[in-house]
């Protein structure tokens, strides 16, 4: 269990919490990444990979979430947007990998 950020007493104590944050976002991240693989194994053709209305909504969502939290939406939708593209290509990739793992 971590401490709380406003009680932390320590710098000691910011670095466990930033760490154990860290092991979860990877965690976290792993697993938006096996929705990737999902999404590639269940999407017929390469080109529906990319849903250029389906990103917009991903990074609205995501900064009026971050907005409710009191972030900064904007830095919230430059990362969304990063974490998206990079979402797009590990999609590609799986799909492409699935479709010649077929052959």
């Amino acid at each position: 269990m971590r401490t709380a950020p406003e009680s932390c007493a320590s710098m000691a104590d910011v670095r466990a919490g930033v760490d154990s944050l860290d092991r979860e976002l990877v965690a976290l991240l792993a697993e938006r990444f096996r929705f990737m693989d999902a999404a590639a194994r269940i999407k017929p053709e390469r080109a529906q990979v990319r849903d250029e209305d389906r990103k917009r909504q991903v990074i609205e969502n995501a900064q009026a979430h971050a907005q409710a939290l009191g972030l900064d939406p904007k830095l919230v939708g430059e990362l969304w947007d990063w974490l998206v593209e990079a979402s797009i290509a590990h999609e590609l990739a799986a799909w492409d990998q699935a479709r010649t793992a077929a052959e």
